[in-house]
């Protein structure tokens, strides 16, 4: 089995299966080459099969199933309810509790239906706007709009359609015309010789501003997207009814989803986006061939593309996945690129392909001195490995060499920030938690059927024994918690941010499709991801839909909304088992708990965050809003009172000043991107309230360790 996410070494029973299954479909595949709906047929029948057999907790593929794969697909292709009419809504629901049995025959015939009639729609849609956008609003009518669209009907017939699209697109007028006045106005206050831009002015600024952008959204859908693309949209909603983390990624996702979790690909090193004119570069990745190259750049137009001493080809009306496949390339082999400078001259430009790392995706620190004591942060936005070449740079080998460049500096405690880290690899956030305890078990790992597996840390070896924090907040889920319940439950740390992490208690498996199909004749099937494990503490409890409760909860804008996987329609039960056996250090900061939640309470940054967050929750169910101009701008000045009162939360500054070590200081020199990059997070982090309570919070741990609270030395009692 290839690319497997999480330790299915172990797991001999899924291995079984997997051969189990390429057998029995061996016999389903026709040998000759067929057209593209007998791929969807066998996509259909090969992902039902391997759900039913391999999925952690199957559901039943019956009519229940079929009405909530019906809702979600539409819900997913027309979601603003702006495209589909009443009359095909009916046409529809005839299938409603046949998709069940549709599944199971191979039959697209409702793909067919709703996927034609949805690009007929959106190719309806065009004459549409375009008419709504040549003539100016009338903002004097009384009207109004409700954005409820989940409980909106769909259009009874083309008229109300028609308004509709009206509303919508007046309100998005309304709301960038108020924008740009008041642009306009700060303009005057700025330069009194400034000649403000009138009513009209803006307002048909804004109508061809809006017909550019969907000329563009439109643009892409017809020229981007395949029919291959759209299959996808619907196996999803198919595959999502078993549990949130279960996808299925057509060929083109699945190599996204390997650059995003390893952090590498190999290419020049440039980010393309589709214009009107063409495939513009808008950015170049710091340290890749293309920028160590110096002659592409930001803004270049590329017209052609030649592989080595080809014949170049011209990529005009090329999809944008295409071009990106004809310049990406194996390490090594030269893309030579006709591209149109900014000056307007053209030039062709030779780039010898190379290993491409970006940097965002990757571990980095910095330092901060409080009351004269220094500490470390280490931000990690995912616990990433490359599954195809292991010695290939991960999180677990980045966080460790960060943290020994960390106590090269003297640092008094560390911050580990897990904010918005989605997850990644199992094994990489196990031996992760080993760096800070000197051994025991880490995660329990149950497979359906089968006793828990314990997960310990793989060696004695304390990388850093000093004080820790862990930052965590409603976005940070699967392996990030993990690391988190593990620090908490030996008390290695404290655990500070929202009131929980997201709650995602679940493993995948990443299983190539293609596996299964001897001498496929139909090109790449893709590939699925899908839960084939649950993860739990090591003190028995799940993480599933209850996430990690942080010791010290900090107000947040979403402290009153229910946030994360128990807002999951299709997720799986929370549930507990039996702890593991393991000693938790003889730490105590209790003392440290309460001076922060009295510092928390008294502190009027963290009570206006209260209010802002009360304030979201009150103004979640608003959904109607007026499109007359004066009771629009009434609207937005009773919100604006508070939004400029809420403004001092963006404006905070903690005084604290973060350096770069001095390893990447000397890069500075020749890599001003990453210099840019590094200010900016340093600003960031100066703005940020949460990394000055945290602060405080780590300096009372450095304070425990003159006293009984926090051992000297890390041992288990």
């Amino acid at each position: 089995m290839k690319r497997i996410v999480e330790f299915m070494k172990r797991n001999y029973k899924v291995i079984l299966l997997v051969t189990a299954l390429s057998a029995i479909l061996w016999s389903f595949i026709p040998r000759e080459k067929k057209e593209d709906p007998e791929k969807d047929k066998l996509l259909l029948e090969l992902l039902a099969f391997v759900l039913e057999k391999g999925h952690y907790s199957p559901v039943e593929i019956n009519d229940d199933f079929s009405r909530k794969v019906y809702k979600k697909y539409l819900d997913n292709i027309d979601p603003t309810k702006r495209f589909f009419l009443q009359s095909d809504i009916d046409e529809f629901s005839k299938y409603e509790t046949s998709i069940d049995d549709m599944i199971k025959d191979k039959d697209l015939t409702f793909f067919n239906l709703t996927n034609a009639r949805l690009l007929k729609r959106m190719s309806e849609s065009r004459e549409i706007y375009e008419d709504v956008l040549s003539k100016p609003f009338d903002f004097t009518i009384k009207e109004s709009i409700n954005v409820d669209y989940e409980k909106l009907p769909f259009s009874k017939n083309k008229s109300e359609l028609i308004d509709r699209w009206r509303k919508q697109l007046k309100l998005s007028a309304l709301s960038s015309i108020t924008d740009k006045e008041q642009l306009e106005e700060d303009k005057k206050k700025n330069d009194a010789k400034y000649e403000v831009k009138s009513f009209e002015t803006l307002e048909k600024e804004v109508r061809e501003n809006s017909l550019k952008s969907l000329n563009e959204y439109f643009d892409f859908i017809e020229k981007e997207l395949e029919r291959d693309d759209w299959f996808a949209i619907f196996l999803n909603s198919i595959v999502e009814r078993f549990d949130p983390h279960t996808f299925y990624f057509s060929p083109d996702d699945k190599e996204k989803f390997d650059v995003s979790m390893s952090g590498t690909f190999q290419g020049i090193g440039a980010r393309l986006q589709k214009k009107e004119s063409g495939v513009e570069v808008s950015e170049l990745i710091s340290g890749g061939p293309a920028w160590r190259g110096k002659e592409l750049e930001a803004g270049d137009l590329i017209l052609k593309v030649a592989q080595g001493k080809e014949e170049p080809l011209d990529i005009a009306g090329m999809r944008l996945d295409d071009v990106v496949k004809k310049i990406k390339g194996p390490k090594g082999t030269e893309v030579r690129l006709t591209v149109k400078k900014v000056d307007g001259t053209i030039k062709v430009i030779s780039i010898i392909r190379d290993e491409v790392e970006t940097e965002e995706t990757f571990a980095k620190s910095s330092i901060v001195e409080k009351d004269g004591k220094k500490y470390g942060i280490i931000y990690l936005p995912k616990f990433y490995i490359s599954f195809e070449n292991k010695e290939n740079r991960d999180a677990f080998k980045d966080v460790a060499a960060e943290i020994e460049k960390l106590k090269a500096q003297n640092i008094d405690g560390l911050v580990m920030d897990l904010r918005d880290n989605g997850g990644g690899s199992l094994e990489t956030v196990v031996k992760m938690v080993g760096l800070f305890i000197p051994d025991g078990p880490i995660v329990q790992v149950k497979a359906p059927g089968r006793n828990p597996e314990i997960l310990p840390d793989p060696d004695k070896k304390v990388q850093y024994d000093g004080p820790l924090v862990v930052m965590i907040n409603n976005f940070s889920a699967s392996a990030s918690e993990i690391f988190a319940a593990a620090i908490q439950d030996y008390k290695r740390g404290i655990v500070v941010g929202s009131k929980h992490s997201y709650g995602k208690g679940t493993v995948q498996n990443v299983i190539d499709l293609n596996q299964f199909i001897r001498g496929n004749s139909y090109g790449d099937l893709g590939a699925l991801k899908t839960t084939i494990q649950k993860f739990y503490r090591i003190n028995g409890g799940s993480t599933q839909r209850e996430g990690v409760k942080s010791d010290i909860v900090f107000p947040d804008r979403f402290s009153y909304l229910d946030m994360g996987e128990r807002d999951e329609e299709s997720a799986l039960p929370w549930d507990k088992i039996e702890p593991a056996k393991y000693q938790p250090l003889n730490a105590n900061y209790d003392n440290v708990i309460t001076n922060s939640k009295k510092r928390i309470a008294a502190n009027p940054t963290f009570n206006l965050i209260d209010e802002n967050a009360k304030w979201i929750f009150e103004r979640k169910d608003e959904n109607d809003f007026s499109l007359n101009l004066n009771d629009f701008k009434k609207e937005i000045a009773v919100a604006d009172v508070k939004i400029k009162k809420f403004k001092a939360i963006s404006d905070y500054n903690n005084k604290y000043v973060f350096t770069s070590l001095p390893d990447e200081v000397a890069l500075f020199e020749k890599d001003t991107l990453l210099k840019q990059k590094r200010e900016r997070w340093h600003e960031e982090m100066q703005k940020d309230v949460y990394m000055e309570e945290t602060l405080n919070v780590i300096s009372d741990m450095k304070l425990l360790t003159r006293g009984k609270g926090l051992p000297q030395k890390l041992s288990m009692n």
